[in-house]
């Protein structure tokens, strides 16, 4: 039997979760919700006339229908008040939010004690742990190539945000700021890698080229296009991130890279090679990451979310805990919104202060 899908919010990644579950195998999608008229249409375009799922304007248009699961991927700001309106309606539905879990830490703290409180797993969109060549730089690490972890480095040079629906990303109060929009990828990463929680953290950055020019009611945006974050970690690790949102003409959009006591592992994206280095001979093994052969529609980010939500899937079926925990999505949080009060304070912050 299929298993039924509602999905909230039919933006740029919500359609792209549409299309996910289009090519994902027993699914069907039921209904789906968007207050947008826009963002409805986008919908209705992406399921075609061979997927007749209702399409409403309210959260209520898919909690109403008979759904096995959801997926949320509305704009950040609205993620903590989107979940407490699907936890009051059920506490055993089964849900994906996308990134970031909320834009602060204070709602991540409610929605994490909500979240604890259902039977219904949470599942949170940090899909970049499924891209194939940072899966495989993460199950070197776990592996133990490298030996024991002491330096984690994370390169994102790429292109400014794109276009949103009412144009919400350019503004830090809708999205958390970019350190924690656009980040807390990375900072997930980084903890995965480095098997501890973030204890300190010291930022540099700014906005020095993009939407300088732009204007919203009057306002002009606000978020960071580039920064330099060094998070150290409870158990020695220290990781940095090198972020740059003008940087178009780079061979690859991220770079990742982990350091340990026996040796080097390397990721590029999108490349897809990964490289795991050895110190004693100093040889290097070259390894083709570039795919995965699971993966029925690549999409954004290399196949990433297909395989995310084919995870999610597995999940609810099996009745499996979530692989994407709140708390993972919670630390990710905390880790972007500490380096974005480092660089307010321009000094070190400290996790337990700030959290």
């Amino acid at each position: 039997m299929p298993l039924r899908f509602g999905v909230i919010g039919t933006g740029m990644m919500g359609c792209e979760h549409l299309r996910n579950l289009l090519a994902l195998p027993d699914a069907e999608i039921v209904a789906v919700a968007d207050p947008h008229a826009e963002s409805r249409k986008w919908a209705s375009l992406t399921l075609g006339p061979d997927h007749p799922a209702a399409i409403g304007g309210d959260l209520a248009d898919v909690l109403d229908r008979d759904v096995d699961a959801v997926v949320v991927a509305t704009p950040n700001v609205t993620h903590a008040s989107v979940l407490a309106e699907l936890f009051a309606r059920s506490s055993e539905l089964p849900v994906l939010v996308e990134k970031p879990l909320c834009t602060t830490v204070d709602d991540c703290r409610v929605v994490s004690e909500a979240a604890a409180a259902r039977s219904g797993i949470v599942w949170v969109g940090l899909e970049y742990r499924y891209m194939p060549p940072v899966a495989r730089f993460l199950s070197e690490i776990e592996g133990g190539g490298p030996g024991p972890l002491h330096m984690v480095f994370v390169r994102e040079h790429r292109f400014p945000f794109l276009k949103k629906v009412g144009d919400w990303n350019r503004f830090n109060a809708n999205t958390g700021g970019t350190l924690v929009e656009k980040c807390c990828h990375f900072f997930d990463l980084m903890r995965v890698a480095a098997g501890a929680d973030p204890v300190r953290v010291f930022a540099s950055g700014g906005q020095s080229v993009n939407h300088l020019d732009e204007r919203y009611d009057g306002q002009r945006p606000d978020i960071l296009d580039n920064a330099y974050v060094i998070v150290d970690f409870a158990n020695g690790v220290r990781g940095c991130l090198d972020l740059c949102m003008f940087a178009e003409g780079s061979r690859n959009e991220q770079e990742l890279c982990a350091v340990g006591a026996r040796g080097k592992v390397e990721a590029f994206v999108p490349d897809g090679t990964v490289r795991v280095g050895d110190r004693s001979t100093r040889e290097v093994r070259e390894i083709d990451a570039s795919a995965n052969a699971d993966v029925l529609y690549e999409g954004f980010h290399h196949g990433a979310s297909y395989l995310e939500l084919a995870a999610f899937a597995a999940a609810v079926r099996a009745g499996a805990p979530p692989a994407v925990t709140v708390a993972d999505g919670w630390w990710s949080v905390a880790t972007g919104a500490a380096a974005h009060r480092s660089i307010e304070l321009g000094r070190p912050v400290f996790l337990d202060e700030w959290t």
